[in-house]
């Protein structure tokens, strides 16, 4: 049965099987085509095979369903690309032929490249009009403080962001990459002055944002005892004044105290900040321009790039003026012991959200009052379809008071554009030296253990070039990797020595698995002709029809990760993937093969090498190591997956560097038939 595939079908080729499998069932089922093509999904694992339809589904009274399974698999057609559908209980498994599928994916992949995998229909405003243009996301990830440590919770959101906002971007939409930073408030005034005492302009030209930190550490210790003294000085005032004494020495001490302490000045300086100082400012400004250049190189390492860096400095006055006017206008906000709050307890809905401060007794806003400004402003400034959060559990009631609060404000329809990606956090994150301070302490550890793990064996790492640039992007890898390697809300202990193993599913190992492909295609010789011209029927072997059957499902795949959006659904089916090309290689082999068939395999390999590295490109990855698959991979024990799982995306980047392959640039001009050929062409 011939059929036309639609541009949708052409960004998923299984789309083609859904449509045709659908308009033979129909005549059969009595049901539209439309109800059972939404119907049919994928299977976890090939043994149910490469669609489902679970006939309850179409509205089939549940004790009748067995029946009308058997009934529709007798009645199904001869079929050119799949087989009579398998009665299982009350499900039906499609098994897809093997040649036309060949014809069909391999092809495909060679010809789309890095958009193999990509829809971007799914990122229009309205399909049907695309003139209406895409759809567009703020995305808020990393948001680390100026001068503060860049924890745990930091590095995962910057990991689990740069993941999304390339998922996304590869579905189409427009995404808006900020980093919301920390830096603003009277820790600024510190620094300011921190920096007048104990400030070295070569140091902070060289590492701003470590010898910031370094002089705040400073000037906190330096203020501690001052701290101490009016602590010490106020518990002798309350006890005095609770027992009838004259409080006006101690009064007049505390004043004096706190009047030339450390952090008196420094509120001071932020006073004179908050006014518009342009002296104060310049300072500020400076410091905060030269940690932004400098998280900008931290953040290439990590294929992470942001179009805009905001942070709480970037807020209005007006704009939290405006958020405390309309809580107030609004009945919600009511004031409590000389603060502001919200009240959300005192409905039953919203009770489990508790009481949010607004504003503090001495008239100082808060995070809320900035963030509700904050939102106002994406708004309109970017006129998104969609406000995402992506900060740590512990956040979690201060997310929902402020979408919650949003929303009674009159501001549902920006209250429904937010989203908050939850994550748990990292246990036992610290440097060798001591604690984490910045992400640049955690990649130089995972670095120097990446080269030690190298090192090990004196004659392979001889072998390497650039050995300690080699570490370090497998010691990104390998964190990256670690970071997605579970479901975000769980958290996970940070080890040095699992991440950097070659052994198992880690990101030294999904290096190995595409470095070893760029090397069989160097070896083979073959020119993008020769595989254009392959005979892909003569991938007949049971290794061969799977592998094809795995890629078929990349697409899938992406669309699946847009609803979970966990990373680990694209890293499991990449890991499972790379599983069977392994125990494929022995069965497959390329060099010594007959002509045809090395051209067929060739194609096939190629095919994977493609679908894993956009694989890897999406989630962040460099898969760029030159001829680490030569030296330390090694045999791995070979055996087949349990299951293949679905998710993923691919992101339009370059693969291999022509020092492991050369065969993508040979690719850039290579003719290929269009996928709207009719259906029959693949099964002829």
């Amino acid at each position: 049965m011939g059929h036309n595939p639609t541009a949708l079908e052409a960004s998923n080729p299984i789309d083609i099987y859904r449509s045709h499998i659908s308009e033979l069932l129909a005549p059969i089922t009595g049901k539209s085509a439309k109800d059972i093509y939404e119907r049919l999904s994928w299977t976890q694992t090939f043994d149910k095979g490469d669609l489902g339809l679970a006939v309850p589904s179409l509205r089939v009274p549940p004790k009748e369903a067995s029946a009308k399974a058997s009934e529709w698999s007798e009645s199904f057609p001869d079929s050119d690309l799949v087989e009579k559908p398998v009665v299982a209980g009350t499900f039906l498994q499609f098994f897809f032929k093997p040649h036309p599928l060949s014809k069909l994916i391999v092809p495909s992949i060679l010809q789309k490249k890095t958009l193999y995998g990509t829809n971007p229909k799914l990122g229009l405003r309205d399909e049907a009009d695309p003139s209406k243009g895409k759809k567009r996301m703020v995305i808020d990830f990393s948001s680390p403080n100026i001068a503060k440590p860049f924890h745990a919770g930091h590095l995962r959101s910057t990991i689990i962001g740069g993941f999304l906002a390339n998922l996304y971007e590869a579905a189409g939409w427009d995404v808006v990459r900020l980093n919301y930073l920390g830096d603003w408030g009277r820790q600024f005034g510190l620094l300011a002055n921190a920096f007048q005492m104990l400030g070295s302009e070569e140091k902070l030209e060289k590492d701003p944002i470590g010898h910031l930190y370094d002089i705040y550490v400073e000037i906190n210790r330096i203020s501690k005892p001052e701290e101490d003294e009016i602590k010490e000085k106020k518990d002798a005032l309350t006890q005095a004044s609770a027992n009838g004494k004259d409080t006006t020495k101690l009064e007049k001490e505390i004043q004096a105290l706190e009047s030339r302490s450390v952090n008196e000045k420094a509120r001071q300086y932020f006073k004179r900040m908050e006014e518009g100082d342009e002296a104060a400012l310049a300072t500020w400004r400076r410091f905060r321009d030269l940690s932004i250049q400098r998280y900008k190189k931290t953040y290439s390492r990590l294929n992470i790039n942001y179009d805009v860096y905001g942070g709480e400095s970037t807020v209005e006055l007006e704009r939290m003026d405006r958020a405390v006017k309309q809580l107030e206008e609004s009945g919600l906000s009511e004031e409590s012991q000389g603060a502001i709050i919200v009240d959300l307890t005192k409905n039953p809905k919203t009770k489990k959200l508790g009481k949010a401060l607004v504003r503090k007794r001495d008239g100082s806003s808060l995070y809320l009052t900035r963030d509700i400004g904050e939102a106002y402003k994406r708004v309109e400034v970017y006129q998104p379809d969609k406000l995402v959060y992506v900060v740590a559990s512990q956040q979690e009631l201060h997310l929902a008071q402020l979408f919650k609060i949003l929303e009674l404000m009159g501001h549902a329809d920006i209250a429904e554009k937010c989203q908050h990606i939850s994550f748990g956090m990292v246990q036992g994150m610290s440097t060798r030296k001591g604690t984490v301070k910045f992400l640049d302490d955690i990649l130089r550890d995972v670095g120097e253990k990446m080269h030690e793990v190298m090192q090990t064996n004196k004659t392979k790492y001889e072998q390497v070039e650039n050995p300690e640039q080699t570490a370090d992007t497998l010691g990104i890898t390998a964190v990256m990797v670690q970071d997605m390697s579970g479901k975000r809300i769980n958290g996970y202990e940070f080890s040095l020595d699992r991440m950097t193993s070659f052994e198992g599913d880690t990101g030294p190992y999904l290096q190995y698995a595409h470095a070893r492909l760029c090397s069989i295609t160097r070896k083979a010789g073959l020119s993008a002709e020769d595989l254009e011209s392959a005979d892909l029927t003569l991938l007949s072997e049971s290794h061969a029809i799977n592998l094809v059957r795995a890629l078929s499902s990349w697409p899938d795949v992406v669309q699946n990760t847009l609803k979970t959006q966990e990373p680990v659904t694209v890293l499991s089916y990449l890991f499972k993937m790379t599983h069977m090309l392994s125990s494929s290689y022995e069965v497959l082999q390329v060099v010594g093969s007959e002509p045809e068939i090395k051209k067929a395999r060739m194609a096939l390999y190629e095919a994977a090498r493609q679908v894993l590295n956009n694989g890897m490109k999406l989630l962040g990855l460099n898969p760029d190591v030159k001829k680490i698959a030569l030296v330390y991979g090694g045999p791995r024990v070979s055996h087949q997956p349990a299951s293949i799982s679905k998710a993923g995306h691919d992101t339009p980047l370059s693969s291999c560097q022509p020092l492991i392959c050369s065969i993508q640039p040979v690719y850039a001009g290579m003719h290929t038939r269009p996928l709207g050929s009719q259906i029959t062409e693949y099964a002829s």
